[in-house]
């Protein structure tokens, strides 16, 4: 059975659940998995921290929505995403990580230890805690693209580019990321249609000059995506162009892989009232560390990282994490 798939509860459990606020104390919490958090868990355990970890809302992380995973070390012949995340608990739990189900909603880090309350019913005391919880890509709310997900349908261009290679393929947006993964989709595929809501491009101008060079990029501007088809994987997608206007039509293109390239929200809007973000809601962090702004609290993976957002990375800045966490502890206890 998938680590993954939670089991149903009986009645009595969910009347205990619904029971007085527990508590409880910790050395070191993690709140989220992923690449980022179960690669904490790992080196915190090995420390003999003693780790926590609350999987959070999406449990695996994004990689989990995601097939073929070919480039993450270690795995030859490559792996699905959830085959990833399920070996990841297992090394964390096999030293000694307490993996649980349970999302943060509150948290309060105005003192120490600092708090963090589970489904709004377990309040965690932990000397020290590390945010892993990620960022969830933007999608364009359509039902045929939930339909296709992991089946022609990506919100990461250099994840599952590869698997495009010589096919026709269509990226959405029109900021600097789109025009990115436009070009990086180009090296690999027949022809790239980058379509565009607006009449013109947002990205920077030396990335519109380098999409306008490239012979395969065909750029679809004043288009939106009204569906995507296919039988059992992408095949195509009707759009809309010019929509509203007296000269709507509806255009139809031949398609293997649809790519979304519209943003990502990092999952840090419950630690905003103490932890320090930038304009996008990444949480800021010390320099090269880990450390945020309050003493104690550690951000590692996609939730402060809005540049790679790779599994390698974020399982990089995991371990960071953990290091980090490891020796302020050391130096707070000695």
């Amino acid at each position: 059975m998938s680590l993954f798939k939670k089991m149903d509860i009986s009645d009595n459990e969910a009347k205990a659940s619904n029971q007085d606020t527990a508590s409880e104390h910790v050395k070191c919490l993690i709140i989220g998995s992923g690449p980022a958090g179960y690669t904490a868990a790992i080196y915190a355990a090995r420390a003999n921290l003693s780790p926590v970890m609350y999987q959070g809302i999406q449990p695996g992380g994004q990689l989990t929505t995601t097939t073929e995973v070919e480039n993450f070390p270690g795995y030859h012949e490559g792996t699905t995403g959830t085959e990833l995340m399920e070996d990841l608990q297992k090394q964390a739990v096999r030293f000694g990580t307490d993996s649980r189900w349970g999302i943060a909603t509150k948290v309060d880090f105005s003192s120490h230890p600092h708090k963090v309350w589970i489904d709004d019913k377990t309040l965690i005391e932990a000397d020290s805690v590390i945010i892993a919880t990620g960022a969830t890509a933007k999608y364009l709310g359509m039902e045929s693209e939930e339909k296709y997900k992991g089946s022609g349908v990506s919100a990461c261009a250099t994840c599952d580019g590869f698997f495009y290679r010589g096919k026709d393929v269509a990226v959405v947006g029109g900021g600097d990321t789109a025009a990115e993964e436009a070009l990086y989709l180009g090296s690999l595929c027949k022809k790239v249609y980058l379509i565009v809501r607006k009449p013109f491009l947002r990205a920077s101008k030396i990335m519109q000059e380098r999409v306008e060079k490239a012979a395969n990029i065909e750029v679809l501007f004043e288009h939106n995506t009204k569906e995507i088809y296919g039988d059992g994987v992408v095949e195509g997608a009707k759009l809309i162009k010019r929509k509203g206007e007296s000269d709507e039509t509806e255009v139809e293109i031949k398609i293997d892989g649809f790519f979304l390239a519209i943003g990502h929200t990092p999952n840090s809007d419950v630690f905003k009232p103490f932890i320090d973000t930038n304009e996008a809601g990444y949480i800021s962090t010390k320099g090269a560390s880990t450390h945020t702004n309050i003493e104690g609290v550690f951000a590692c993976g996609d939730v402060m990282d809005s540049t790679y957002r790779q599994a390698v990375t974020a399982a990089g800045t995991g371990c960071k994490a953990a290091i980090d966490a490891e020796r302020w502890l050391g130096a707070r206890n000695s």
